[in-house]
């Protein structure tokens, strides 16, 4: 048995498993990585994957791996890096294990990421999540369950995979509304809700019945919602919308694009950006700042605060402490 093979093993077991209890998701990440990074070391060296050592994956190899991700397989940017973290997490582990490989390795971690230009996020406007919601026909069960989801997405902003995994117990509908949920990066978090989305939901949970555990979206046969099936209904009422709203056709309308315009409506009604990173999990509060500039109108906001060139400058005084404390909650 080979170097590498005794390695990758432990990796997983060991590293990944017992020490570090990643998730279900980052398991399957890297384990989807470092098969395709096997495949094609195998081709490229003539030899069958159980065969390859560690001095077979060296930095030419792993750069032409990542340039078939973007060519052959038309990966995106993001996707290359996400692959290049997973390769660099498992020669770090060889690094401690096998210095004997130490300058192939260090030649390997020296790769750099893949720099790419960031669009501006896209969200939905208050008119637009109405119209969405007012397209599903809430006199089937499909409909009413589909009505409390996507209802439940806009307002709380919770990503596809933490809906799916929702369950009767996590909905609290009594004093101080709120879901609680097992994010990711393993993180627990409450998010309040509206009273309207509270009632929404009473009536859902009143339909659907079961068990504290019992998952609280699901399909008509009672398993489990998978995120496909979640993007499909969705693409399905977007069209369906668009008759009424027609900018919702000059948009890519995702699961995502839902939790963006939760962030955008605490936005607009001045939440400070820390808040809004805590209310979405993020890990980095510097993430939160995406929404920053993706909005126009508080850019046009601070436009109108500013004095034309011309006018006379004044002695800078400071706001009413009372009175701005209260304007900033």
């Amino acid at each position: 048995m080979s170097t590498l093979v005794v390695t990758l093993q432990s990796f997983f077991t060991d590293r990944l498993i017992r020490q570090r209890q990643a998730s279900p998701n980052t398991l399957a990440s890297y384990r989807d990585t470092l098969r395709l990074l096997l495949v094609f070391a195998a081709a490229k060296k003539g030899k069958e994957p159980s065969k390859l050592d560690i001095d077979d994956l060296d930095a030419p190899l792993i750069g032409a791996f990542l340039d078939s991700l973007e060519h052959q397989r038309k990966n995106g940017a993001r996707t290359r890096n996400a692959r290049l973290a997973a390769i660099r997490s498992l020669f770090r582990y060889a690094a401690l294990r096998h210095p004997d490989y130490a300058s192939l390795i260090e030649r390997v971690l020296a790769i750099p990421p893949k720099r790419f230009d960031r669009k501006l996020v896209s969200f939905l406007t208050e008119p637009e999540i109405s119209a969405l919601l007012a397209a599903i026909d809430r006199a089937s069960w499909v409909g009413r369950r589909d009505c409390a989801l996507f209802g439940l997405a806009a307002q709380t902003g919770l990503r596809a995979s933490e809906l799916i995994g929702l369950r009767r117990a996590d909905v609290h509908l009594g004093t101080g509304p709120h879901v609680s949920c097992h994010g990711k990066g393993r993180k627990q978090r409450i998010t309040p809700l509206t009273s309207n989305m509270v009632t929404t939901l009473r009536l859902w949970l009143t339909e659907r019945a079961g068990q504290p555990q019992d998952s609280v979206f699901v399909t008509r046969s009672g398993t489990a919602l998978s995120r496909d099936a979640l993007e499909h209904r969705l693409a399905k009422y977007v069209r369906i919308a668009s008759a009424a709203c027609p900018t919702l056709m000059q948009k890519s309308v995702t699961m995502h694009v839902l939790r963006h315009s939760a962030a955008m409506r605490l936005l607009r009604a001045g939440v400070d950006t820390s808040v809004i990173a805590l209310w979405l999990g993020h890990e980095n509060v510097e993430t939160t700042q995406i929404y920053l500039h993706a909005d126009l109108t508080l850019k046009e906001r601070a436009l109108e605060r500013t004095k034309p060139a011309e006018s006379r400058p004044g002695r800078f005084r400071p706001a009413d402490k009372l009175l701005a404390f209260l304007e900033a909650l």
